[in-house]
C-alpha cells in the first residue's frame, strides 16, 4: 500500500511538471544557457574552489593550534571557531560587503607606526609597504569569498581536529621512539590515517559550499549564478521559471561534485580493504 501511494504521488508530480504552464519550460531552457548565466556558473565554481582551498588551509592551521599545548594559540583558535560558526554566512557576506565603512584604505606595514615613529623623531614617515582603496579591495567577489572562506575555516578546523584525534596516540609515541621528528610523525603517521576521517565530511562541506555561494547574490556579486537567474526573472517577469532553472543548475553541479566525492572516498578506503584482506589471509594461514 505504501508503494502504491508513492507511485501515485510520483505520477501526480510528473503530471504537474508537464501540464502546469507556470513552469514555462521552453522559456526556461532558452535562457538557462545564455552567456551571462554561463559566466554565473563559472563564478559559482570559482567561489566554491577558492573558498574550500582557503578554508581547508585555515582549518588545518586552526586545528593544530587547538591541539597545541600553548594556551594562547588554543584560545585564539577556539575564539575564531566560536565566532565564525555562530554567525550565519549570509550575515557575514553582507558584513564583509560593508567593511569599507570602517576603513578608507587597506594598508600593509608595521602596526601603530603613527604612534611610535614620532617618538623616534621620524614625523611624516610611514612604514606602509602597500596600500589600496578599501572599495577596490573589498569588491563584491572578494567580500563574498572572504565571508565563505573564513566561515569554512571554522568548520574545517573541527573536522581536521576530529580526524587528528581519531589516530591512536600510541602510534605517535612509537614513531617518536623510533627517532622521528614531529613533522615526520604528522606527515607519515598521523595525517595518512586522519585523512580517512577527514575526507568524507570535507566532501560534504564542498557540496554545502557550492550551495552557499548563492548567498553572495546579496552582497551583491552580480556575476554569480543565482543573481543572474534572478535578474532574468525580474527583467522578463518570469521569476518562477528562473528559480526552477536555478534548482536545475545546482542539482547538476552538485551531482558532479558528489560523483567526484564518491571516487575520492573510494580511493581512501581501498587501502583499508586491502589491509583487512591481507590481515585475514595471515590469520587464516596462522590458523592452518
Amino acid at each position: 500500500m505504501a508503494a502504491a501511494v508513492i507511485v501515485v504521488l510520483v505520477a501526480m508530480f510528473v503530471h504537474m511538471l508537464f501540464t502546469n504552464e507556470a513552469f514555462q519550460w521552453e522559456f526556461m531552457f532558452s535562457n538557462m544557457f545564455i552567456p551571462p548565466v554561463l559566466i554565473g556558473v563559472r563564478t559559482t565554481l570559482l567561489l566554491t574552489v577558492l573558498s574550500m582551498i582557503i578554508g581547508v588551509f585555515l582549518g588545518i592551521v586552526l586545528a593544530l593550534m587547538r591541539l597545541s599545548g600553548n594556551p594562547v594559540l588554543a584560545a585564539v583558535a577556539w575564539t575564531y571557531t566560536w565566532f565564525f560558526r555562530a554567525v550565519p554566512r549570509l550575515v557575514l557576506a553582507v558584513l564583509f560587503g560593508n567593511l569599507g565603512i570602517l576603513y578608507a584604505t587597506v594598508s600593509f606595514g608595521l602596526p601603530f607606526d603613527m604612534y611610535w615613529l614620532p617618538l623616534l623623531g621620524l614625523d611624516g614617515y610611514s612604514t606602509t609597504i602597500f596600500s589600496i582603496d578599501a572599495r577596490t579591495f573589498l569588491s563584491g567577489f572578494m567580500a563574498g569569498l572572504l565571508a565563505l572562506a573564513l566561515s569554512e575555516g571554522a568548520y574545517m578546523a573541527e573536522i581536521v581536529r576530529a580526524g587528528l584525534q581519531s589516530v591512536d596516540k600510541g602510534q605517535t609515541e612509537a614513531a617518536q621512539a623510533l627517532g622521528m621528528r614531529h613533522f615526520q610523525v604528522m606527515r607519515r603517521i598521523t595525517l595518512p590515517q586522519a585523512l580517512r576521517v577527514i575526507v568524507p565530511p570535507t566532501g560534504n562541506e564542498t557540496v554545502a559550499m557550492l550551495k552557499d555561494t548563492a548567498l553572495v547574490a546579496f552582497v551583491p556579486v552580480t556575476t554569480e549564478l543565482f543573481f543572474q537567474l534572478q535578474n532574468i526573472g525580474a527583467r522578463t517577469f518570469q521569476a518562477f521559471p528562473m528559480l526552477v532553472a536555478a534548482c536545475i543548475w545546482y542539482l547538476a553541479i552538485t551531482s558532479l561534485f558528489m560523483v567526484g566525492q564518491y571516487f575520492l572516498e573510494r580511493s581512501f578506503t581501498k587501502g583499508d580493504r586491502q589491509a583487512q584482506a591481507e590481515l585475514k589471509a595471515i590469520e587464516t594461514k596462522a590458523g592452518n
